[in-house]
């Protein structure tokens, strides 16, 4: 574990033994917010961040939280992000504590055509966490939705220190 892991967990009562990142990105953005994902659950225990593609079935196993991104794409999440919800292993998902999120614009910046058009088709991580409770899993919190300036980014700024903090939050919630 971390530095100060056994602190963190006495003080917060809640400790994460171990703990997956995953996403799928396509301009890199999605990564980034994993990474800053990862970077803060770090102090709170063993944590990985992989691209939805890398991840093993036997990553999966022992795992106290599971954490999935994908950009949204038409109001959905990427395909590899789909396939890789589809094959995760019913018997696996009530064990664990799962956390959606994605990378989205910002509807309030978009012109009128394209504002009706995202609150008629959504985001990525509904969608996701849907799919996730279809299976027999929890999602908890909320999805989480992070702003990107553009189609092709940036993230808008304070975005990551924002997805620093959700992660933090996740760390230390009760399950």
């Amino acid at each position: 574990p971390a530095p100060g892991y056994f602190a963190k967990c006495k003080q917060h009562r809640r400790c994460l033994v171990r703990s997956l990142v995953t996403c799928d990105s396509a301009y890199g953005n999605t990564a980034k917010v994993a990474e800053s994902i990862g970077a803060a659950l770090r102090t709170f225990g063993s944590v990985s961040v992989k691209q939805v593609g890398e991840v093993a079935q036997d990553d999966l196993k022992g795992l106290d939280l599971l954490i999935i991104g994908s950009p949204t794409q038409g109001g959905r999440p990427t395909e590899s992000t789909r396939q890789f919800i589809d094959s995760l292993p019913q018997e696996l998902l009530p064990r664990m504590r799962i956390a959606i999120f994605d990378t989205r614009l910002e509807e309030t910046k978009q012109k009128l055509p394209l504002r009706v058009l995202m609150k008629t088709i959504g985001y990525a991580a509904p969608k996701m966490a849907e799919s996730i409770q279809r299976k027999g899993g929890t999602v908890s919190p909320q999805p989480e939705g992070f702003v990107v300036n553009d189609k092709e980014g940036p993230l808008k700024v304070g975005e990551l220190d924002r997805a620093g903090a959700w992660a933090a939050q996740l760390a230390t919630a009760s399950s």
